[in-house]
């Protein structure tokens, strides 16, 4: 598996190249973004990110000072505006309750404690969580996406009912734990999955990791 894993990371970087991802000025607006990205495309999230540093709000204090329907306002062309701006402010009341507001001081506590609490914030998945912990505050966690499970499913690496967990776990018992090699795997698989191995009518004939030797 380890053998296998390396030649596919190799193959997709020879393709692709480095994907400079998770693009974000600052780490707290990539933990907006992280959630913001939830059921909807990242051209979309853009957009929402764009409006709150318009109007100057992009940090802990002043989106912590927003009111519900204002932050609503300005997130709504990420879809399902209502229930992010909600989801945003769980997240911020944990932010402030447990850290005073600092990400200095949250990114100082183990990865594993920090997951756990991050997990019992309403509206904070696995896979947000770990877009947290690896893109905002450079812990070395493997996220895993609908185009991970796709990619390992079509290789016939895992099967349809392995959980994240297990998924996961793949990752982490066979590559270095090294945040910057999860970094760019993951987004490398992004770009498979949206560009080559897509969900109807995937392009496999010209897919850079389709062959007998890996």
């Amino acid at each position: 598996m380890k053998n296998k894993l390396n030649k596919i990371y190799q193959r997709l970087y020879k393709e692709f190249g480095p994907q400079h991802w998770w693009p974000g000025e600052s780490s707290f607006e990539i933990m907006i973004g992280a959630i913001l990205t939830q059921n909807t495309n990242w051209a979309n999230v853009e957009k929402a990110i764009s409006n709150l540093k318009q109007k100057n709000s992009l940090s802990p204090n002043k989106l912590y000072k927003l009111s519900h329907k204002r932050l609503a306002q300005l997130i709504r062309p990420a879809g399902y505006f209502n229930i992010k701006a909600k989801r945003i402010k769980n997240f911020l009341d944990f932010l402030f309750k447990e850290y005073k507001g600092n990400i200095k001081i949250m990114r100082k506590v183990p990865t594993g404690t920090l997951r756990k609490k991050l997990l019992l914030v309403n509206g904070i998945g696995q896979e947000t969580a770990d877009s947290i912990l690896l893109y905002a505050l450079d812990k070395s966690v493997f996220v895993v996406d609908a185009y991970t499970k796709r990619m390992l499913l079509r290789h016939k690496i895992i099967k349809e009912e392995t959980s994240y967990e297990e998924i996961q776990e793949i990752f982490h018992n066979n590559l270095e734990q090294n945040k910057e090699l999860f970094n760019e795997y993951h987004a490398l698989i992004v770009r498979l999955g949206k560009e080559i191995c897509k969900t109807k009518n995937p392009l496999c004939h010209i897919c850079p990791i389709l062959d007998n030797t890996i």
